[in-house]
Order: C-alpha cells, then structure tokens, then sequence
C-alpha cells in the first residue's frame, strides 16, 4: 500500500473513532443531566440537558454522514460521496437553532413564573462532570479534523467547544441564583445560551453551505497550490486554477505550462510530479492537470500565474 494510501486509510479511521466518541460522550452527558435537572429543576440544567440531547441527534447524523461520505466512488457518484458530510453538518445546524428557539421559550416561562433551584450541588457536579468529558472529546475532535479536514467533525468540534463555555456559564448561573436568592437569574442565562446556540448554528450552516456551493479553497490555500506547482522544474506557469472542498477532501484543477518543444512522455512526466507534489501536501486531495505549451494564446490567461 503506498503513502497516500496508507494516510487516507488512517485517516477514515479517525473520522470513525471521532463520531463514535461523539455519540458515546453524548449518551452518557444526557443520562447525568437528566437526573441533575430532576433532582434540581434548573432552566439552565435544562438548557444544557437540551443542548446534550441535540448533541446526541446531530452526532447520530454526523456519524451516518460521514458513514457515507467515506464510500468510494461509484458510477452514479464519479467524484465521491464526499458532500454528505456538508449535509450532515447542516442538519447539525438545524438541530441546534431548534434546540435554542425551545429554551428561549422555556426560559421566558421561567421568567414570568420564577422556580427556585433545588439540589445545586448536585447540578454544578453533573456540570463539572460534563466539562471533563467534554474537554477530551473536543481534544480529541481537533486532533481528527487537523489530520483530515473533515468539515462534518469540524461542525460537530464547534458545539461542543461552545457546550464547554455553556457547562460553565451554568455553573455560574447557579452559584449566583444561589448566593442572590434572585430566581431570574437561572432564567437569564438560559436566554443567553439560546442566543449563542443560534450563533454557533449560523457558522456552521455557513461552512456547510459553502462545501455544497462549491467555494473556492481559502487564498492562502490556492497560493500555496500556484507555489508548489511552480517549484517543479520545467514548469512556466500556470493558469485557470480551480478548487473546491469536497467534504472529505478537495479537488485541485489546473492548466500548467510547458515548454512547447518538450515531447509527450516529458511533459507527462513534469505533470506527474506535480500531481504528486500537491496530493503530498492536500490530505485526499484529487488533482488534474491539463498540460499546455508555455505562450498559447488562451482567454483564461487572463488568470495566469508566472514562474
């Protein structure tokens, strides 16, 4: 098995091990939440109890997504299954928005009829516990996300960063409802979190949206393509550069310029090591390069990058 083989290969797998540690961490936050809003009746325990629950459904989606994101090419599918991970953080934007209209509306309830919080030890422990949990999740989320791009564990890392800043929010909320004796701060908070729920939901619909629009790779990104390709020798250039992100990679197409005089096999060759320079550099990235003699006169020379 070669190197780009073997680096793809892993590289599923931690997309694999990334959604079922996100559902097993979602599970097991649901049952603990559950209890401690029992126990203590807390709008803002139920707001995180509520986050969870969503966590879990968007996690069950991100799994099934990149599930099938993960399937080869096929002949109905000739550029891959890639975009189903989009998808799947779409939905996971949807579940989220959803999850902050609901506790707006219980917490304005609350707010018109303020409910004192019972059993706060209790609550800030099944907090603690959550932020634990919840910090080696998001840990072990980045480290996948940095290895392979993937867009749907990326979406699935942002909620659960924001659930680390909710756990704590939450805890706040009841130390101070509980050193006031004011009940309508619990709810307050409450409100709060819907407000950066609805916030983390744009982003991710944003990120989503723009690996099925097809949006170009970051500038930076396409710069460091023109680099790598012009660094081959023989190469004079380049021109009609195009990229997208494809869910579970990126695509890279480009025309590059030759000299006119090579002959086929050379100027395939030359091809062949950029190819290959950019797969090195782009973790499962598909390439094609359309070979042509430096000077032609082409309208898409307007796009042209020099050697």
């Amino acid at each position: 098995m070669s190197d780009n083989a073997e680096n793809a290969a892993s590289a599923d797998r931690l997309r694999r091990y990334a959604t079922y540690a996100s559902v097993s961490v979602a599970s097991t936050l649901i049952a603990a939440k559950l209890g401690a809003y029992l126990l203590t009746e807390s709008v803002s325990i139920l707001s995180s109890l509520i986050d969870s629950c969503t966590d879990l459904m968007a996690s069950v989606v991100t799994l099934l997504g990149v599930r099938h994101a993960l399937r080869p090419a096929d002949a109905n599918h000739r550029f891959g299954h890639g975009k189903a991970e989009a998808l799947a953080a779409l939905a996971q934007a949807a579940f989220i928005g959803g999850s902050a209209v609901l506790l707006s509306i219980e917490a304005v309830r609350r707010l018109v009829r303020p409910e004192p919080i019972a059993e706060g030890t209790m609550g800030i422990a099944v907090m603690l516990l959550s932020i634990l949990l919840t910090a080696g999740l998001i840990t072990f989320q980045r480290r996948v996300q940095v290895a392979t791009g993937s867009v749907a564990i990326g979406a699935d890392r942002l909620h659960y960063s924001g659930d680390l800043l909710m756990n704590g929010a939450v805890i706040v909320a009841i130390l101070l409802t509980e050193a006031t004796g004011l009940t309508v701060v619990d709810p307050l908070f409450g409100i709060g979190i819907a407000l950066f729920l609805l916030n983390g939901a744009r982003g991710v619909a944003r990120d989503a949206l723009d690996v099925l629009m097809d949006r170009e790779l970051a500038e930076e990104e396409r710069g460091r393509i023109a680099e790598l390709a012009l660094a081959e020798p023989g190469v004079r250039g380049l021109h009609d550069l195009r990229t997208r992100n494809a869910g579970t990679g990126c695509f890279i197409e480009l025309h590059l310029e030759l000299d006119g005089g090579l002959t086929l096999t050379a100027a395939h060759e030359i091809a062949d090591r950029v190819e290959t320079r950019l797969r090195a550099a782009f973790a499962n990235a598909e390439v094609l390069v359309h070979q042509e003699p430096a000077g032609l006169v082409d309208e898409r020379l307007d796009h042209r990058i020099a050697g």
